[in-house]
């Protein structure tokens, strides 16, 4: 039996531990086979075999997250704009605080969010209740009700300072009441996680800090450890909500309303509302509301809020616009071509969120080594607090004191969201650049490559034929053009295509035609201004006018350099030639250049003939293999593979599919098809080779930031390990050594955000 897949949106997670406290209870469900979380996207993927989902959920809310299924009408949750409002479950009496703005739903819902707990954070949630504020959708970070709850905290702590002074007796209780009213939300969510099968959380190791402090008569320090705490978990949670609103925010690119054409007349509509083959208006400045085919009008599209295209790109009749991009300035008239859950913006979104599901390889060594490090540094912790007093007669307050202080030191937050919160941002950046990697494993391949294997047609070059040169053997090269467009006008062949384009850009005028006929195989034919003429193959021409040696000679030399020529002959006579080929792309030797400029081995592999493969190469200065078939491009992918190179494979993710699938990284060149999203492991949304590099580039940069936040993690946690030991730091510093380098880590992971080029 095949598993099911069942996507979730939660609500309410803004850390690393809140994604395994999540994966550990919804796996001890009954038929769950797999559970991805990504805290950064805000989602849960559970694949199951006829597991029970209403106990799925359960299971989540018990732990005080807001969950809904994303199907049916919460399909779109993926693509709606960032602060719309998604309807939700959540544990009964959440402390969640929402701003009133949230209580909005989806028709078609059946998860109601049960009566909040009056007051917010005024008091600790009931049971099963969780303090996790939707910081990214609900407003500013203030009006959450962790925000409450750590103010709330900060002012009693102040006032217990304030009262202490006056009642110096009462001052250790005065302290207890204030580590209460933060304490009580961190246990009762310690003892929900632990039920769920996570004993060693870091609520648990708080919990535990604090209690133990307060038996040793620390309680003024175990209250201020409780508020910052609550402190590093705020921040840690506006952290979150930057990434997770750096994907959502894409979302916003998509206009709310769109003009639909209906007849004569137009009306406006919801774009949400637009399906497949809807006509509709985009005035100039507007901004496009569906992926579509322009049906009229001719102007330019700004496409830099979706592909990062920096130049506006001329639009006309035929050609593919996206979703989010603005229009210039012509009015165009449009016809979808995508319902609006599935346009551009929402699979770019929807494909990042369930990258960010998949862990790289160094998560999931990091997930597993901090499942046996927490229990550790528990163990150790006690042999601290227990060893020095019995075995050396030491001070029981003194060594209790420093293996509370280990405790806290020991907490593995930094440690677990350093990978997950660089991989979310590199995804995140990427995926505003056009740059769209499936997941931390892509990601963490994409370092590693040495060499990079591109399919020619469509990849490297236009992946159309364009008039090269017009060789006049008699008159001017404007006739000759002229009269060549006269013959192909009307015809739907690339040559023909090319010799119009051509004729159409240098604003000539194409004379009428009579008796115009395609002859097969050999050319078309037909009269102009009263001449006899024939445009077709070189060998064709011949047995019509006699060529030159000279003429043969321009043929051949043309020929050799991989171009198709057609010769126009005029009442007998040769008048000239056009050559054509499908040339490189604007931006191929640039970005050729930027990945040899790293060391890194390109080649061309296709199936093109030898000498127009060569002749491209030749330009470029690549290496070519050409006249494969997939299978041979599949088995040089595989021979240089073993050959111990991490090669990436560029094609445009159809006949390049086998060898796509062989290579370390497969990575599909198109212009958000559906092709180009979802064949490889990556994809180039508006097909730069440039963006090759580019895409490894981010890579390396992003395995640099998590070796850079791992060593922060371990390295902060090694010094107040020693410092702990020596008596020289307690436990103020020892949460700061926790919560201080979460935020670093995160921090830092965010500063991806703001990578240029």
């Amino acid at each position: 039996m095949l598993a099911e897949k069942t996507r979730y949106r939660i609500e309410g997670m803004d850390c690393a531990s809140c994604a395994m406290k999540i994966e550990t209870a919804v796996r001890r469900v009954d038929g769950v086979a797999e559970v991805a979380v990504s805290v950064t996207a805000g989602t849960m993927t559970v694949e199951h075999n006829g597991a029970d989902l209403p106990l799925v959920e359960r299971r989540v809310t018990g732990l005080g997250y807001g969950i809904a299924p994303l199907a049916a009408a919460a399909a779109a949750a993926a693509a709606v704009p960032a602060g719309h409002a998604h309807a939700h479950a959540h544990g009964p009496d959440c402390d969640h605080g929402h701003a009133p703005e949230h209580a909005h739903g989806h028709a078609g819902h059946a998860y109601a969010a049960p009566a909040h707990a009056a007051g917010g954070a005024s008091g600790p949630p009931a049971s099963g209740g969780h303090d996790h504020a939707h910081l990214p959708l609900d407003g500013p970070w203030w009006t959450s009700g962790k925000a409450r709850l750590t103010l709330l905290c900060g002012a009693a702590l102040a006032a217990a300072y304030g009262l202490g002074h006056f009642f110096p007796r009462l001052d250790p209780w005065i302290f207890i009441a204030a580590l209460l009213i933060g304490l009580v939300p961190i246990a009762r969510r310690a003892v929900m996680a632990g039920l769920s099968g996570t004993p060693f959380s870091i609520e648990t190791l708080m919990t535990i800090a604090a209690i133990g402090a307060v038996i040793i008569g620390a309680s003024e320090e175990a209250a201020a450890v409780v508020f910052l705490f609550l402190v590093g978990e705020l921040l840690e949670g506006v952290a979150a909500g930057r990434a997770r609103s750096s994907i959502r925010a894409l979302t916003a690119l998509v206009p709310k309303t769109a003009r639909l054409v209906d007849g004569s007349a137009t009306r406006e509509v919801p774009a949400e509302s637009l399906e497949i083959g809807d006509v509709v208006l985009v005035r100039p400045g507007e901004r496009i509301p569906a992926d579509g085919v322009v049906l009229d009008g001719a102007g330019s599209v700004n496409e830099a809020p979706v592909t990062g295209e920096s130049a506006p790109v001329a639009k006309q009749a035929a050609d593919a616009v996206f979703a989010g991009t603005v229009n210039g300035e012509a009015a165009l008239t449009l016809r979808a071509t995508t319902a609006a859950s599935d346009n551009t913006i929402a699979r770019v979104v929807r494909l990042v969120e369930e990258a960010q599901e998949s862990k790289a390889p160094t998560e999931r060594f990091i997930d597993r080594f901090a499942r046996w490090y927490t229990p550790l540094v528990v163990v150790v912790a006690a042999l601290v607090a227990v060893v020095p007093p019995l075995a050396f007669g030491a001070a029981w307050d003194e060594w209790i004191y420093k293996g509370l202080a280990l405790l806290l030191i020991g907490c593995p937050c930094a440690l677990v969201i350093s990978t997950p919160a660089a991989i979310a941002a590199g995804l995140a950046v990427g995926a505003r650049r056009g740059l769209l990697i499936k997941g931390g494993a892509v990601l963490e391949a994409l370092r590693t490559i040495n060499a990079v294997a591109f399919d020619k047609t469509g990849t490297l070059t236009e992946g159309k034929p364009a008039v090269t040169d017009l060789v006049a053997f008699s008159g001017d090269e404007a006739g000759l053009l002229a009269r060549a467009a006269a013959l192909e006008a009307g015809s739907t062949h690339p040559l023909a295509s090319a010799i119009l384009a051509e004729a159409a850009g240098r604003g000539l005028a194409i004379p009428p035609v009579q008796a115009a006929a395609a002859l097969g195989g050999e050319g078309v034919s037909g009269t102009v201004e009263g001449a006899a003429l024939f445009l077709g193959s070189p060998k064709a021409a011949g047995a019509r006018a006699a060529l030159a040696a000279e003429q043969q000679a321009t043929i051949d030399a043309l020929n050799a350099a991989g171009k198709t020529v057609a010769v126009l002959v005029a009442d007998g006579r040769a008048q000239g030639l056009t050559a054509l080929r499908d040339e490189p792309r604007a931006d191929a030797q640039a970005g050729l250049d930027a990945l040899k400029a790293e060391g890194i081995r390109t080649l061309m592999l296709t199936g093109d003939n030898e000498r127009t493969a060569q002749a491209i190469g030749a330009a470029l200065g690549i290496e070519v293999r050409a006249g494969l078939m997939p299978a041979d491009k599949q088995r040089i992918i595989n021979e240089l593979r073993r050959e111990g190179l991490k090669v990436a494979k560029v094609g445009d993710g159809i006949n390049d599919a086998p060898a796509l699938a062989a290579a370390t990284v497969g990575i599909a060149m198109g212009g958000g098809t559906d092709v180009a999203l979802e064949t490889a492991d990556a994809a180039v949304l508006h097909g730069r080779v440039g963006d090759v590099a580019a895409m490894i580039a981010l890579a390396r940069a992003t395995m640099r930031n998590i070796h850079q936040n791992i060593t922060l993690a371990l390295g902060l946690k090694a010094v107040f390990v020693v410092t702990t030991l020596a008596g020289i730091t307690g436990l103020w510093p020892a949460i700061l050594a926790d919560t201080g380098a979460t935020v670093l880590v995160t921090a830092n992971a965010l500063r991806l955000l703001g990578r240029k080029g």
